[in-house]
């Protein structure tokens, strides 16, 4: 490894790195998922890939992302916050630049900077990062005009597993019936997601084997709605009868075994009384098929990995894994739908008909209606329903807050850095404390691969980077980082500063009501300092603004403000707080 290290440190110096030494980067995201939902940070889940890739390589305990799916996403992809990128909220034009629902041209993607350097470019999966999303739609801002050399996916955000809406080969849309390059015997999206990726790697491997790649594999698993093939659902049958706070009690004290968490930070307050909560056969199913649309991932992840070795380039892989915001505590398909079943009178679909709705009414493609409430036990794909506050209070164990939210439960992700020829033997299986961000991953990447940030681009001034990179953190250095962190999602305010944070959640016709947490003996945001130290928070959300009006944050509500569509804390009536 030393031998590699300084030839590319030589190839770097004359600017003739040899392709062969440059690293290949799988970057995996998954979507609406928990601090403590996959084994390696606390969970019954059963995630041996993940698991196997993080003993053998970094977790980072204090990565975050941005709370939200589009904002998460353009900050990944561009190594600046998301309101500079344009996706300070999600895709609506709000009539800001920081807010436009679109990729802007100030900034490059990944795929784009690594392009420079010569790598090939490959995605599968959600995009999720513009407003132009429909046939005939303009697509200068779709994966392969920002980038990407092949493409498989989604262009928008969330939907059916079974029959995904937007679902795109290049710049193509198609069905699970039409598509002339996949055809499994049943059609479930996330296998597709990894089937694609997997595919991808072995025709590097076979047409571009002189030249790196990077992959961007972006699940939509766990999201909303609960879909799951029956027989992986069946592997988790009984393992949450007792309901939530078991669960949570056991993630607990596995995470601060793991060391994932410390114990000195007391567990927050359950968000759901399952006792009184009169639905709990529904519940348990919600989690079991929860439980087997991450266990589904990680065996699509084993697939891309096994490719990875089959090429004997596993080694000199960089891989990443993370996920776009905390457990999710929004309310879609929890109610009933019955009622609406008589205005609607679906007939099946053609294999050319494109599925339109993102979520309910809408119907299969063999025409059913999908059902939604607690009548409808989730998992087939004539079902919409989300797990619930419970279950998301359970993914994001220890932590209070949730997607959304800028507590810790709505910012915090598992972060799992493999690579054997780029981490230092005695730092493997390693946990990395510092404090980190999405912007880090485009100077991970440009260092890793001894790339360039551009200036300039397709004839447009590009931003500066925001992030540092986290290559030092391989070899057992601090990462030094001259600027706090900042946060701003629908009207959610926070700012990571060492071992300080502040955060504001957005009430309604209420002004900002800053709180102040140690985040070295209170990580679980249980005990505000904001009264008893009164010049620190000061000095906080000072910076805070600064930061704001840097990136281009707007006062919460602002004009062309979103319809609120307010997350519901109990989906139905009978659940109740504690």
């Amino acid at each position: 490894m030393m031998i590699i290290r300084l030839l590319a440190l030589f190839f770097a110096a004359t600017g003739a790195v040899p392709a062969a030494e440059r690293p290949n980067i799988v970057l995996v995201m998954a979507d609406d998922m928990g601090y403590s939902d996959i084994g390696c940070y606390g969970s019954e889940i059963q995630t041996p890939v993940l698991d196997g890739l993080a003993g053998n390589g970094l977790r980072f305990t204090q990565f975050y992302n941005t709370s939200r799916c589009c904002p998460t996403r353009a900050s990944l992809l561009t190594g600046l916050y998301s309101h500079q990128a344009g996706i300070g909220l999600m895709t609506g034009d709000r009539g800001y630049d920081a807010y436009r629902g679109d990729l802007n041209r100030k900034c490059v993607t990944s795929a784009e900077a690594l392009r420079l350097a010569g790598y090939r470019n490959y995605m599968s999966g959600k995009w999720h990062v513009t407003r132009h999303t429909g046939p005939g739609a303009d697509n200068s801002n779709w994966p392969q005009q920002r980038g990407f050399d092949r493409f498989y996916g989604t262009i928008t955000g969330a939907g059916s597993f079974y029959d995904p809406a937007t679902l795109c080969r290049g710049n193509t849309f198609i069905t699970p019936d039409n598509d002339p390059e996949y055809q499994p015997g049943n059609f479930y999206y996330t296998d597709a997601i990894s089937d694609n990726a997997a595919r991808y790697v072995a025709d590097h491997f076979r047409d571009h084997a002189d030249k790196p790649f990077f992959l961007y594999v972006s699940y939509t698993s766990a999201h909303w709605p609960m879909h799951a093939p029956e027989a992986e659902i069946a592997k988790y049958n009984g393992r949450y009868d007792d309901g939530y706070d078991p669960i949570r009690e056991a993630r607990y004290l596995k995470a601060i075994e793991q060391g994932v968490i410390h114990k000195q930070w007391p567990m927050s307050a359950g968000a759901v009384n399952w006792d009184r909560f009169p639905h709990k056969d529904w519940d348990i199913r919600c989690m079991e098929v929860y439980a087997a649309m991450v266990d589904r991932m990680d065996q699509g992840i084993g697939r891309i990995i096994r490719q990875l070795k089959a090429a004997d380039a596993l080694d000199n892989t960089l891989v990443i894994y993370l996920q776009d915001n905390g457990g999710c505590a929004e309310g879609y398909g929890r109610s009933s739908n019955a009622d609406k079943m008589k205005k609607f009178d679906f007939k099946p679909f053609g294999p050319n008909d494109l599925q339109t709705k993102i979520w309910p009414p809408m119907q299969t493609r063999t025409g059913q209606w999908v059902h939604t409430g607690p009548e409808t036990m989730p998992g087939a794909e004539d079902t919409f329903v989300a797990y619930g506050t419970g279950w998301a209070n359970t993914s994001n164990t220890p932590f209070r807050g949730y997607k959304h939210d800028g507590y810790e439960g709505g910012i915090s992700t598992p972060f799992i850095v493999h690579w054997p020829q780029g981490i230092s033997p005695d730092r493997r299986g390693a946990i990395v404390q510092d404090p980190s961000h999405l912007i880090d991953l485009m100077p991970t990447f440009l260092q890793a691969a001894d790339a360039t940030y551009p200036d300039e681009f397709a004839g447009k001034a590009i931003q500066p980077m925001e992030g540092v990179s986290l290559v030092p953190t391989f070899s057992g250095d601090v990462l030094t980082r001259e600027s706090a962190i900042g946060f701003e999602h629908h009207g959610n305010l926070a700012l990571r500063d060492g071992q300080w944070k502040i955060v504001s959640a957005y009430r309604k016709d209420e002004p900002t009501r800053w709180e102040l947490y140690d985040m070295q003996t209170d990580r679980t945001e249980l005990n505000d300092l904001a009264k008893a130290n009164p010049a620190r928070l000061n000095e906080l959300t000072r910076k805070w603004q600064a930061w704001a009006d840097r990136v281009g944050v707007q006062t919460w509500p602002f004009k062309n403000r979103p319809k609120e569509k307010a997350r519901k804390a109990a989906t139905t009536p009978a659940e109740q707080r504690k």
